[in-house]
């Protein structure tokens, strides 16, 4: 990542991953394994929504080799990897907690005004 650390805020983290909001670009930075993925807001949430579709129910109780793993992909954010059971559900963890910091930190700015962070 070439942005400056001072303008990245980390949202969350868990065992395989963390995410940052940028505040020059206005993005959110997802580090999940080996790989960096920047995405803008609606696309973060498009992400999650799609990574939510998923269905473990299914992959947990098929023995098929076709339920093993999922393809997920953000091919406009050039994210593309074939996950596990496991690895979604932390992907899962990782978005859902994201998306929770962010909706705190907004309703914090509402509340509060911007000065009462700087």
């Amino acid at each position: 990542m070439n942005l400056a650390e001072k303008h990245l805020a980390e949202l969350y983290q868990n065992q395989k991953g963390i995410t940052w909001q940028c505040d020059i670009t206005n993005r959110i930075y997802m580090k999940f394994g080996d790989t960096l993925t920047a995405f803008k807001i609606q696309d973060f949430l498009n992400f999650r929504r799609k990574v939510n579709k998923v269905d473990i129910h299914e992959m947990i109780f098929n023995l098929s080799d076709d339920y093993d793993f999922e393809l997920i992909e953000a091919p406009q954010n050039g994210f593309s990897s074939q996950l596990t059971l496991c690895e979604i559900v932390q992907l899962r963890d990782l978005l859902d907690g994201t998306k929770f910091s962010l909706h705190v930190t907004s309703m914090l700015f509402e509340v509060l005004g911007e000065g009462a962070f700087a």
